[in-house]
């Protein structure tokens, strides 16, 4: 079950949102043995926990969020990106949204330094940053309609839930698998989860300006402008042959 699109678009054009999805893109492009095979990129733009504590490779603590290790982290973190980014550009401004970013990225690599500051494992990727990303969204829009898609074994359907149901969900899950025992599966669960608390925390100051809980009501907790309709698609009923 994964989300796909949300029913609010932004109005207006998200080019930092755009240029940093091109920007993931790209670098991850120029590690792949057939454009390039630039693993210094990987290897000297890794976030390594253990140095930094020692006050070592502190460039990790950015460039870490423009390094992913595999076609499908990359996927993922940029559909996650596409589908929350827009609106807060939209109300953060293309700088305040690009430090917003970083913002989130820095407090996700602190998250995970405080939950293992020994370990040599390096870490990449932008789930911390966009973490933030939804945690500011969260605040912001809690009643947007996001579409998941819900897949079991050969049944698959779209649904529309509610902003804070999904990323409650996904923050309750990085919170379970954090603290489980023995989980050992390389995923840095504590910096999805300090990028979303840090985002959250760090959209409050805006969401005041706009009025609080005043603005929630004035957009039923949703952004403020049209909802975009999407048309669902039906697969057309065949009759059986006798």
């Amino acid at each position: 079950m994964f989300p796909i699109r949300d029913h609010n678009p932004s109005s207006k054009t998200p080019y930092v949102t755009w240029a940093i999805i091109a920007l993931n893109v790209v670098i991850f492009a120029l590690t792949l043995p057939l454009a390039g095979d630039m693993q210094a990129l990987w290897i000297n733009g890794a976030l390594y926990p253990a140095e930094v504590t020692q006050g070592r490779a502190l460039q990790g603590l950015v460039t870490h969020m423009f390094l992913h290790a595999g076609m499908m982290h990359l996927a993922g973190n940029m559909l996650f990106l596409w589908i929350f980014g827009d609106n807060l550009e939209e109300q953060l401004g293309h700088v305040g949204f690009l430090l917003f970013y970083l913002a989130g990225g820095l407090a996700a690599a602190f998250a995970q330094i405080l939950a293992e500051p020994y370990t040599t494992i390096p870490m990449v990727g932008a789930s911390g940053a966009i973490a933030g990303v939804m945690g500011g969204y969260l605040l912001l829009f809690p009643r947007a309609r996001v579409d998941v898609l819900f897949i079991f074994i050969i049944f698959f359907r779209i649904f529309a839930i509610p902003a804070w149901v999904v990323l409650g969900v996904w923050f309750g899950m990085q919170l379970f698998n954090g603290t489980a025992s023995g989980l050992t599966d390389g995923i840095a669960y504590w910096a999805h989860a300090g990028g979303f608390a840090a985002g959250l925390l760090l959209m409050v100051p805006h969401w005041l300006r706009l009025g609080g809980a005043i603005f929630w009501g004035q957009n039923h907790g949703r952004p403020p402008h049209p909802e975009a309709e999407y048309h669902r698609t039906t697969i057309p009923a065949v009759r059986r042959r006798h």
